[in-house]
């Protein structure tokens, strides 16, 4: 009997295998014709190598020229204020229940459907 079944299972297995093929590889012909000239891609690599900046330095800092228009006070308020939002939304039942809470509280209004709520019975 265990003969057998490994026969047919030698027998499946082969079928199978044959059954299974890649398709042929599809060979797009359609010519690449670029947007800019030989000339114009050179003069924008002579550019980039005079500017002195190199994105795939260890040392570039692109966040070197930035300036904020917040004092630290103001970002940090923005912080705290948003904190809770941003834990409830990210919890284990996204923010289901935060969500909820806020429909019953009458702060959020943008017609969303929670859980059992029509959003044309608000």
């Amino acid at each position: 009997m265990n003969t057998k079944s490994l026969l047919a299972f030698a027998a499946f297995a082969t079928l199978a295998a044959g059954a299974v093929r890649a398709d042929d590889i599809t060979v797009d012909s359609t010519p690449i014709a670029g947007q800019r000239t030989r000339a114009e891609v050179q003069a924008e690599l002579v550019q980039f190598k005079q500017s002195g900046v190199d994105p795939w330095s260890m040392s570039y800092d692109q966040l070197k020229g930035f300036r904020s228009t917040l004092t630290r006070d103001e970002v940090r308020a923005a912080y705290i204020a948003d904190r809770d939002q941003v834990a409830a939304l990210s919890g284990e039942d996204a923010g289901s229940v935060y969500l909820s809470k806020l429909a019953t509280e009458g702060r959020r209004n943008d017609r969303t459907n929670l859980a059992g709520v029509s959003a044309n019975a608000q």
